[in-house]
């Protein structure tokens, strides 16, 4: 219907929920559209006529990270559907900057209600929000009081480390981004419990934490340059490394090859999150929902508008092993 009436789909929504800022031509041309097309609204813009920014915010640690793009496409998707729009506040310092992005975010009512990722949501908001019942959905992170869609990063890991077993490996690494970073931790708590329940030993040598504070660590150099510290240690080499992400597990790879160490031949490699790269690179990996998690937290979130009473909701996703050639 938007290109039949030659405008945006956030106009045609404005139009049919009688939003006043719209021009009078516009608004005519858009009912005649609607009228010829025997248009029926969705039951979703019915409820949400009432609400007045149109708009809903994300605040996300940041933008270039594989995963954020994956889960904001879904975001993006979902909510144009509604005839929203998409404000992004970009947090490149979450120890500093979350409360005044929250701040930013809602203030003077210029959202109808809040996306809030994969950072630890700050206590001293809990009550602000409550109080103000500004509808709120976390991503990729916990709180008690608000609904919330995360993935067993924990089990992920897990998961991967039980397939290494399983294929005979007795020496495994880790390259883990910063531990700082909860998925991190999760994924690393994950790979310990693995190794104590099949009874297999931790080397604190094929360890490595990146020191790369840039996206907490998950990004392609912390991968190359945390496997370059790793073939410095010792002549001796893990027979398969887990690494706690996708870009992370590619810079691993690139540093392995520069070293004439084969993958999998000498080396198998398993990463976390299923980007599209992973294809490409033949990387056995685990999967987490990324894009079908952007498009669920926006339909939670319109629910939480619609009915601000109900008792939050936690979903958590269970990822799955995709093998690849990095890790047959």
């Amino acid at each position: 219907m938007a290109r039949e009436a030659k405008v945006g789909i956030g106009t045609v929504s404005r139009v049919l929920n009688g939003n006043p800022h719209v021009s009078e031509e516009t608004r005519r041309r858009v009912l005649a559209v609607a009228r010829r097309l025997n248009y029926q609204p969705h039951t979703y813009a019915q409820r949400l006529a009432k609400q007045k920014a149109y708009a809903i915010s994300a605040v996300i640690p940041f933008f270039t990270n594989y995963f954020f793009i994956e889960v904001l496409r879904g975001v993006q998707s979902k909510i144009s559907e509604f005839g929203f729009d998409l404000v992004l506040y970009g947090v490149n310092d979450p120890a500093t900057q979350v409360e005044y992005y929250i701040q930013k975010s809602t203030h003077r009512g210029k959202v109808d209600g809040v996306l809030f990722f994969s950072m630890k949501f700050p206590e001293s908001y809990t009550r602000y929000f409550i109080q103000r019942e500004i509808p709120i959905v976390l991503v990729d992170t916990f709180h008690p009081k608000f609904d919330s869609i995360t993935v067993d990063n924990f089990k992920g890991a897990y998961i991967a480390v039980k397939h290494l077993i399983e294929l005979g490996h007795e020496k495994i690494g880790m390259i883990v981004a910063r531990l700082e970073s909860v998925p991190a931790r999760q994924r690393f708590e994950g790979f310990k419990q693995a190794l104590i329940d099949h009874g297999k030993k931790f080397y604190e040598e094929f360890f490595i934490e990146t020191k790369d504070t840039r996206l907490d660590g998950f990004n392609r150099e912390a991968g190359y340059y945390a496997c370059k510290e790793l073939l410095s240690r010792s002549r001796k080499l893990p027979t398969a490394i887990f690494v706690s992400s996708d870009i992370q597990a590619i810079g691993v790879i690139e540093a392995l090859n520069e070293n004439g160490i084969k993958v999998p031949g000498d080396v198998s490699i398993i990463g976390f999150d299923d980007i599209e790269l992973a294809k490409d690179f033949g990387l056995t990996t685990v999967r987490q929902p990324m894009y079908e998690m952007g498009v669920i937290a926006v339909e939670k979130l319109f629910e939480r508008i619609n009915n601000k009473k109900t008792k939050p909701e936690h979903i958590k996703f269970t990822p799955e092993l995709v093998i690849r050639n990095s890790c047959p």
